[in-house]
């Protein structure tokens, strides 16, 4: 192979600059991230039930699904919340190598099967299917000073404007809003009801009635009678668009001509689709949409992308409209690929210097100059064809090949050097001589080193989708390297290399040759050192077992871990109050917390969240994102994020109405909100929700009393209150009541109820 080459170099250029542009294309394809997709893929299904208990979704709605989600292709399990503010969802896990569209697309057909027996509140909201990654890629903000652009009104504006065109943005999994667009509310006065004998059933009825879209037809349509000459489509006014014209609703005629309209019986206004969450930037009120990576997005062009849209739309936002971005995760990934990239620059810049040193030639300094980008380039690619991405891992793969890859290079130079040196030959004769002598040799150091990394790719579970990008990356980068010093390398050396004459390195004077005879020295003293270990073999035996066991000891002490932990320049802060807390006392702790973690230099901004957790949704549950200011401003270890979350654990934790859990983040936010790991108590008896509750919390003691454990705490909000309302069926029917108008009243007098849609200003 070498042969062919060396009688045909130009060839080899040409294989050579087509890797390069193979890499260089793949560069600019490959998504960008912090880690490899460590996770495996899943899928979340949520679901909404207006008014339902928690109890009451487990029973209708997710366990109906649950039945149908079983015997998904390459399903591990699946896990289910359920909340007392009637929403709930069901997370699917795939084994990892699953693709996330068919297994979507496998869950869609299964969710039709189960749509019938769900009910019809549930149907007529849709059941959602997203597969974007659990941990938020940034949020972008929307605030006012304007008085007139209140919370609601943001948030209608961002669901309009803002929000789908960040969700048509590649990349993108998922952007969720954190606010409410408008909605038409009917806020009806029970008293007011009962005096007129009306009950909400009718309201309901009445509105479904006269809301509602009229296909009327066509006048003069075909087939007309002779002699129509013009045709029109007539237009009915039926779908209702201002809260005069609902309250012009006619719930019932009487006889004598009056009537009884919903504005008589119910107070009617254009507010909020959902109270649920409310999004605040820095202590103020605001409208939040929070983005999620899809499975395969690149982070840092997404984040860029939504910037780019961002600073698009606000040319045409109303005046007094401002956005932000003030929590960004990419900007962590940035940093750390560039701190790689920056590392492998200098590992090129310092492997050139040492060859350059010891090869003392700037044309044999080159060729393997040449080699290592081309191996590197070459190595790129192949991450584009295996679907990887630039990570912290495969670019530290990169610059730990740094050092291999110039192996082969330096073995093909060396000897072709030793034979013109020895043997007087020309270069292109001595690079043919040499890789007769070689080939073996350099098959055997690549076999050797690819059997070395190879085995990690076959790892299982998350730390085989860690280590197998890194090993792959090696292994292509060598391969690359071996086929090189076969092809590119001996044409380089034939035809750029120049004939040298015998014991040219020990005649070199200055630098080159102080450093050639003290490198000589010292390879005497080392021979010399190593024969004298020869001869009292059984001291240097024992003490080489000695520090083998030294090894093996502090091994054995060394805490573990599966990544470090690090500041990634952000803290999260979960705040959790007693169960039934109301959304105004969570405010009032959001509003506490906020006073500290703002008032800390280390912090840039802050970015809350009400009604919304990572234990949770609910009124007393909120979330906060404080992004810090750059590291470069935050030198030293006090001023860290871990040193920060532990001052803020200390002074929120004398917060009496809530508990705070202020933390970093860990390395890799798919497998969790924090470090440590998710523990789940299963009833597999059937003993019910109380006793499964003793369990957990007999567990709970047990774990605060160990001494390996720390930071033992229950997964999820605490059981909200409940009033329990027992229905005497009997007597409901010997009144003349049914159990449907019991249950309608309660529904929508307490649950509220969605009865159709109406045309809010083009949006529907």
């Amino acid at each position: 192979m070498a042969q062919f080459f060396i009688d045909r170099p130009i060839f080899a250029w040409v294989i050579a600059l087509f890797i390069l542009v193979f890499g260089g294309v793949a560069i600019k394809q490959l998504p960008v991230a912090q880690y490899p997709t460590v996770a495996p893929p899943s899928i979340v299904l949520t679901a909404v039930y207006p008014g339902a208990s928690a109890q009451t979704l487990e029973d209708s709605v997710i366990s109906v699904i649950e039945q149908e989600m079983n015997g998904s292709p390459g399903l591990i399990y699946m896990e289910s919340v359920s909340q007392a503010n009637g929403g709930g969802s069901i997370t699917l896990t795939f084994e990892s190598g699953t693709d996330a569209n068919l297994a979507q697309v496998d869950v869609q057909n299964r969710l039709s099967r189960a749509a019938p027996r769900l009910p019809a509140s549930v149907t007529q909201q849709g059941v959602r299917v997203d597969k974007a990654r659990a941990n938020f890629l940034l949020f972008t903000i929307l605030s006012s000073d304007d008085p007139a652009f209140d919370p609601i009104a943001l948030g209608d504006y961002a669901s309009r404007t803002v929000l789908p065109e960040i969700q048509r943005i590649p990349g993108v999994g998922q952007a969720q809003l954190f606010g409410t667009e408008r909605s038409m509310r009917i806020w009806i006065d029970p008293a007011k009801l009962v005096g007129f004998g009306l009950s909400p059933v009718d309201v309901n009825r009445a509105i479904a009635a006269q809301n509602a879209q009229v296909s009327s037809g066509t006048i003069g349509d075909l087939p007309n009678v002779p002699g129509q000459s013009i045709s029109a489509t007539v237009v009915v006014n039926g779908q209702l668009t201002s809260e005069k014209q609902f309250g012009d609703i006619i719930l019932r005629a009487n006889t004598d001509g009056s009537a009884v309209r919903l504005r008589d019986v119910a107070r009617i206004e254009l507010g909020g689709q959902s109270y649920g969450t409310q999004a605040r930037l820095n202590g103020k009120p605001s409208t939040g949409i929070g983005v999620q990576l899809s499975p395969t997005g690149n982070a840092l062009a997404t984040a860029t992308l939504v910037r780019q849209r961002m600073a698009e739309l606000a040319k045409y936002f109303p005046p007094g409209v401002k956005w932000a971005i003030p929590y960004d995760s990419s900007k962590f990934i940035k940093i750390s690929i560039s701190q790689v990239v920056e590392t492998l620059v200098e590992a090129v810049i310092l492997v050139f210097l040492v060859m350059y040193l010891f090869l003392q030639d700037l044309r044999y300094t080159l060729i393997p100059t040449i080699v290592v980008p081309v191996s590197l380039l070459g190595a790129f690619g192949m991450m584009s064809a295996f679907g990887f991405s630039i990570n912290v891992l495969t670019m530290f793969a990169m610059v730990l090949a740094v050092g291999i890859l110039v192996d082969d290079a330096i073995v093909v130079i060396e000897n072709v050097e030793r034979i013109m040196s020895e043997e007087g030959l020309s270069p292109r004769e001595a690079t043919k001589k040499a890789m007769g002598q070689i080939t073996a040799a350099l098959i055997g150091i690549t076999t050797t080193l690819v059997s070395v990394f190879l085995p990690m790719a076959f790892f299982a579970g998350s730390v085989g989708n860690i280590y197998r990008q890194f090993s792959l990356v090696m292994v292509s980068s060598m391969l690359f390297s071996v086929f090189l010093a076969l092809s590119l390398t001996p044409a380089l050396c034939a035809t750029f290399l120049k004939p040298v004459q015998a014991g040219h390195k020990l005649e070199k004077g200055g630098l080159f040759g102080w450093f050639n005879r003290g490198f000589v020295a010292t390879t005497h003293g080392y021979e010399s050192w190593v024969a004298k270990m020869l001869k009292r073999t059984g001291r240097f035996v024992v003490l080489f077992a000695a520090i083998v066991g030294v090894v093996v000891l502090l091994f054995t002490r060394m805490p573990a871990s599966f990544l470090p932990n690090e500041d990634q320049g952000y803290l999260i802060a979960n705040v959790q109050l007693p169960p039934g807390a109301t959304q105004e006392r969570t405010l009032a702790v959001m509003q506490q917390a906020e006073k500290f973690f703002l008032s800390q230099p280390e912090v840039d901004q802050m970015v809350s969240v009400l009604g919304f957790s990572f234990s949770g949704s609910g009124q007393n549950a909120a979330l906060a994102f404080v992004p810090l200011k750059h590291w470069d401003e935050r030198k030293g270890p006090q001023h860290s994020a871990q040193a920060l979350a532990a001052r803020a654990f200390g002074a929120l934790s004398g917060v009496r109405d809530a508990f705070i859990f202020a933390l970093s983040p860990p390395a890799i936010p798919e497998l969790g909100t924090a470090t440590g790991f998710t523990f789940r108590l299963q009833d597999r008896g059937g003993n019910g929700h109380a006793a499964l509750l003793a369990a957990r919390n007999q567990m709970l003691g047990m774990a605060s009393q160990s001494k390996v454990l720390a930071g033992v705490r229950p997964d999820g909000l605490e059981d909200a209150p409940q009033l329990q309302i027992d229905i005497d069926r009997d007597r409901a029917s010997a009144l003349g009541v049914s159990f449907d108008s019991i249950n309608a009243l309660l529904s929508t007098a307490l649950g509220s109820a969605y009865v159709n849609d109406f045309p809010n200003a083009g949006r529907l």
